[in-house]
């Protein structure tokens, strides 16, 4: 008896846990953008090269401020005749020894002259540019164009991605709806077959209709499951979701639509970026065209030099300092025509940085127009599709409730169900492609 209740126990505990529902990951089409968003490796990059350029705009400010330069050379003097002997010894002449000993107080003439051979020389030079003739400025001019070019071209990767992210998730969610479809369209099928086979005798025809027509609902509704399967998995690996993590699309496709009030396009992320590319190319132009200018700046200078017979003794005795500080004016005076021709490639540059402008605006006014123009006539054709839609169902159900009664063939029946699921496909892909065309304003425009 135990033993029963205790198998009777086990049974309920493992029942319990078996039964337990999997829940899946509820996932918003807000959720979903920010995730694919911060994960985008596009947009990563993007932030990257914002950070590149700014760091360019240090190296180019550096050329404004004070520079310092140190020397140090230590020499040590080469008897060639004696390589290997120490310190450079001179024979003098005897009358020159006596004049020597005289001047130095020496009992006894000076017969050789010892050369020091060890030599140490240490300088510092400091530069600070006063006046550079549109050379620097220009240039930090044309790198702080170069930043804005990088922080539109992250916008553009940004909306780009945004655009992406949005497109998978509606693409995900149709996928959901186009099985709910094919489910619901081969139930209607094989209902049918059961209504057939127990009205009692059955027409031969009609059954080899319904059984052909299940078997191809069939397939259909596999493929149906493959795509939604494969859509969901792209969505996951991109929003940086478990692969085999099960979800559910929360946000549903709207059933009607706002109108739109879409103001007339002034600007976008590429246009910004080419308006920056040709005020970077002309900064850049008169900044090597201005090299030919001089250049104006204060310099000071401080050296050091010691001489010694052992390199232990140069820093025994005071060495000779000087130093100076004044003005220093460079003037180019020839260089081939390089400034000259650097400045015209340049320019070359901008130019066609403005041509690529005008075809910019041109071709991106004509998307946009035609994105507000796709939605407002999607969205006012959308009523009429419904409409169409639900007198396809009632068509359905009367032909349904005929073939029931007898009263219709299998044939009927499949061509009137055949238009309620083009009909519910054509309402599902009308509704995503508002909202695509929606999204399409706001990538170019918002």
């Amino acid at each position: 008896m135990k033993m029963r209740v205790f198998a009777h126990i086990f049974m309920g505990v493992f029942a319990a846990f078996v039964c337990v529902p999997a829940f899946a990951m509820d996932l918003s089409l807000d959720d979903a953008v920010s995730k694919i968003l911060a994960e985008s490796n596009d947009i990563k990059k993007a932030d990257a090269n914002v950070k590149k350029a700014k760091a360019s705009l240090d190296a180019a400010n550096s050329n404004r401020w004070l520079q310092i330069e140190g020397t140090a050379t230590y020499m040590n003097m080469v008897d060639v005749a004696r390589p290997f002997s120490g310190s450079m010894n001179v024979d003098l002449p005897p009358q020159l020894g006596g004049i020597l000993a005289q001047m130095y107080h020496q009992s006894e003439p000076v017969e050789k002259l010892e050369m020091p051979d060890n030599v140490f020389m240490a300088g510092l030079t400091f530069t600070q540019p006063i006046y550079t003739f549109g050379k620097i400025g220009n240039a930090v001019e044309s790198v702080r164009s170069a930043i804005k070019m990088s922080e539109s071209s992250k916008e553009m990767v940004r909306r780009e991605v945004k655009y992406s992210a949005v497109d998978l998730y509606w693409t995900a969610k149709m996928t959901d709806e186009i099985v709910k479809l094919a489910e619901q369209d081969l139930k209607t099928a094989r209902d049918a077959r059961r209504n057939l086979t127990s009205a009692g005798r059955v027409s031969r025809g009609n059954l080899v209709k319904i059984e052909s027509d299940i078997a191809t609902k069939e397939i259909n509704l596999s493929d149906a499951k493959f795509n939604r399967d494969t859509a969901h998995r792209m969505l996951k690996i991109l929003a940086g979701i478990d692969v085999n993590e099960d979800l559910t699309l929360t946000t549903e496709f709207p059933e009607s639509f706002a109108e739109m009030n879409a103001k007339k396009l002034t600007s976008t992320p590429e246009w910004d970026i080419l308006n920056q590319q040709i005020r970077m190319y002309e900064k850049s132009a008169r900044s090597k065209r201005d090299g030919a200018l001089p250049t104006l700046a204060a310099t000071a200078s401080y050296n050091y030099s010691a001489v010694a017979n052992s390199a232990d003794d140069l820093f025994d005795k005071k060495g000779n300092q000087s130093a100076y500080w004044g003005l220093a004016f460079k003037m180019p005076i020839l260089s081939g025509g390089v400034n000259r021709a650097n400045a015209t490639v340049e320019a070359m540059n901008a130019e066609a940085a403005r041509q690529d402008l005008d075809k910019s605006k041109k071709i991106t006014t004509e998307k946009y127009d035609n994105a507000i123009a796709q939605y407002n006539h999607l969205r006012e054709n959308l009523g009429t599709l419904q409409n169409a839609r639900d007198l396809a169902a009632k068509a359905y159900d009367f032909s349904r409730q005929r073939f029931i009664a007898g009263q219709t063939s299998a044939i009927e029946l499949a061509e009137v169900s055949s238009g309620l699921y083009q009909l519910d496909m054509a309402l599902l892909n009308s509704k995503y492609k508002i909202l695509m065309a929606a999204e399409s304003v706001k990538k170019l425009g918002e």
